[in-house]
């Protein structure tokens, strides 16, 4: 099957990718959460400032791909870490670690009359704030694990380009939790965005170039969450195709975010317009699913190679077979709605699977804009490209940096 995007289509999505995103202010609110809680870490009074904690985003705040809840009542997550960057797992257990940001957290929510307890998940500790703010923070416990990670990776042959960001995080199901040892489960979101960022970085920094001359203002002025690239905007787009289809996931089998994000990464190929960037995301995301001697499926962290995004595929093959389901019924979906030539036929098509409001806003935000303006820049910034052909055959990827 193969499509272009009609000029309403192009308009369209544009219009979707618009009503999916947040506003400023809830950018503006997350960045000033994990910023207090950081001021905080570092108060005179603080019991770990001694070490020298950092407070940072990841997760899809961090990405830029957040996209708005599908019911109004729901919270938004923000994902953080609280990394002590002159500590080593030589020092203490995880469990000392998280007992110790747990400490300074509960503190925290103490001084700023949370009335909603502080919460311990698996790896994080979770600060629920009021209901009128509508979200809560996960702050994931970590230390420098750059070292470690270089000498594994580089023992393997893999890439250890992104190890300097390395960290060691906790995990209370571990048998070691409460064990000194140099065994810690492994992250590095810093790394990861750094390698999205890589990705996109063109078009990112064209449209801040373009946003920061509309303003008159400096590039450096421009922060991030204001520019919007197509990748980002086909993300937020399949995430919310994929929240309708899995919206009764009895089975747990929902695909993941980390996965989808991970292969329209790859897949993207520095398009302008949105619509020819889902397309083509779609058309070759399929092809950096790699597989390992045992036929199992393998996506790499970027950042960390030896990290399989897939690896709960091999123990729950359902979970595999439904992120095939959904990618398919994606494929069909968006290339029928991008064929297609009226408004009123795209919001039929896919109001299905976007839900009948975001379907409808999205038409009535299109209808009040010029076919063929993109979104996220100025016009006078706007690339014309072609749309790429779309077929079910996966072609042969490109290896960007970091993909093992």
């Amino acid at each position: 099957m193969a499509t272009r995007a009609t000029s309403i289509a192009k308009t369209y999505l544009d219009a979707l990718a618009d009503e999916l995103k947040i506003s400023d202010t809830r950018y503006e609110q997350a960045e000033e959460s994990y910023q207090s809680l950081g001021r905080w870490f570092n108060r005179p009074a603080s019991t770990l400032r001694d070490y020298d904690p950092a407070v940072y985003v990841q997760g899809s705040f961090g990405l830029g791909t957040v996209i708005k809840p599908l019911h109004a009542d729901e919270e938004y997550d923000v994902d953080a870490v609280c990394e002590l960057k002159v500590l080593s797992k030589s020092q203490l257990s995880q469990e000392t670690l998280k007992a110790l940001v747990g400490s300074e957290m509960e503190g925290y929510r103490r001084s700023q009359a949370m009335a909603k307890p502080l919460r311990e998940g698996r790896r994080c500790w979770t600060l629920n704030y009021a209901d009128g703010a509508q979200f809560h923070m996960d702050v994931v416990p970590a230390l420098p694990n750059a070292q470690d990670v270089r000498i594994l990776l580089d023992s393997k042959g893999l890439d250890a380009s992104r190890a300097a960001t390395a960290i060691a995080i906790t995990d209370n199901e571990r048998l070691d939790y409460q064990q000194i040892t140099h065994d810690w489960p492994r992250s590095n979101p810093k790394g990861y965005l750094d390698w999205f960022k890589g990705r996109m970085r063109v078009v990112l920094e064209k449209r801040r170039r373009a946003m920061a001359d509309a303003v008159k203002a400096s590039v450096e002025a421009i922060p991030d969450y204001k520019v919007r690239t197509p990748l980002q905007s086909s993300i937020m787009i399949l995430k919310r195709h994929r929240d309708i289809m899995y919206v009764k996931d009895e089975l747990n089998c929902c695909p993941i975010s980390i996965i989808i994000t991970t292969l329209a990464a790859h897949a993207y190929q520095g398009e302008e317009e949105i619509a020819d960037a889902l397309l083509s995301i779609l058309s070759g995301m399929e092809a950096y699913i790699a597989r390992d001697t045992r036929g199992r499926a393998v996506i790499a962290n970027p950042s960390d190679p030896l990290e399989n995004f897939a690896d709960k595929w091999a123990q729950c093959p359902e979970r595999e077979r439904a992120f095939y389901a959904w990618l398919r019924q994606a494929q069909r979906d968006f290339a029928h709605a991008a064929s297609l030539a009226d408004r009123h036929s795209i919001t039929d098509s896919l109001s299905p699977h976007l839900g009948q409001e975001l379907a409808k806003r999205a038409a009535d935000r299109s209808a009040s804009k010029p076919a063929g303006l993109l979104r996220g820049a100025t016009a006078a910034a706007a690339g014309a490209l072609s749309t790429p052909s779309f077929s079910n055959t996966a072609r042969t990827p490109t290896k960007p940096q970091g993909f093992a």
